[in-house]
């Protein structure tokens, strides 16, 4: 259909990690636009190369003092205008994201990355791109898109989407995996893991889960404490290891000293589940 797809969802359940996998699945460049408070046009989309044009206008003022030398003001004029032309090529031309996914001539996958993060009026820049799938630079004309770019969006959800975009995107929501997906990612990615460490470990971060916490762990933070307490040599939890370990799982204050007076009680439930 060609159309983007909008993967929303909790930070940290592999929104990226997926449009990575696609890119990969179907051999495609993967392009990365990182989205962040203001961001604007000319960090998505292009810029010129501001210091090597001023390095060349160095290099060049004596060539063109001796053009210009004996010229009337308005002969002058065009002689500088002509040269002031030249430092607006594609040799100064920086692409950023959007026009590099554009420009590629070979079909990329676009990922735009936390775009809840930018502020809403560049969604109706995004929105005139992703629809026109081409870019006029005033100085050098009109790019249009070789090659349709597999075009994925993810958010977080730190702020609504504008009606604008939802309407055009396909929409995917991730939720945090299944105790046996989770398991199963877990055993991919932290090999040599014990299993019966493995279980419990995602049984307690289950438990967490189901607590009112500002940030519930994500399965990013189901590996990096697993790793680490691969690292570390354990075999089991018991509340002494949680609690040293436990800023690898929260990453709020306030959700540690929730959880801090309730983790034999979390560890407990997590063994019988």
């Amino acid at each position: 259909m060609e159309r983007p797809l909008m993967l929303e969802g909790p930070a940290g359940v592999g929104k990226t990690d997926l449009a990575r996998a696609a890119a990969q699945a179907l051999g495609r460049p993967l392009v990365r636009l990182q989205c962040y408070e203001g961001l604007d046009e000319a960090k998505a989309l292009y810029e010129w190369d501001y210091a090597k044009q001023m390095l060349y206008t160095q290099l060049l003022r004596d060539a063109i003092a001796a053009e210009t030398h004996g010229a009337t003001i308005a002969g002058a004029a065009q002689i500088v205008a002509k040269s002031e032309a030249s430092f607006f090529t594609e040799h100064f031309l920086l692409s950023r994201p959007l026009l590099a996914a554009i420009r590629n001539d070979a079909p990329v996958v676009l990922l735009i990355d936390e775009v809840d993060r930018a502020d809403p009026e560049f969604e109706a820049f995004l929105l005139e791109i992703l629809s026109e799938l081409q870019v006029t630079i005033p100085e050098l004309g009109t790019f249009r898109a070789k090659h349709p770019p597999l075009v994925l969006l993810t958010t977080n959800a730190t702020r609504e989407m504008t009606e604008a975009l939802r309407r055009r995107c396909l929409h995917a929501f991730l939720d945090y995996p299944s105790s046996s997906r989770e398991l199963a990612i877990l055993e991919l990615v932290v090999p040599g893991i014990d299993r019966t460490l493995a279980s419990h470990l995602v049984a307690f971060i289950g438990e967490l889960r189901k607590m009112d916490l500002r940030k519930a762990p994500a399965v990013s933070e189901t590996l990096d404490w697993a790793r680490a307490l691969v690292l570390l040599g354990k075999s089991k939890l018991d509340p002494d290891l949680v609690q040293g370990t436990l800023g690898l799982l929260l990453k709020h204050q306030e959700d540690k000293v929730s959880v801090e007076p309730r983790l034999e009680s979390l560890l407990t439930r997590a063994s019988e589940g």
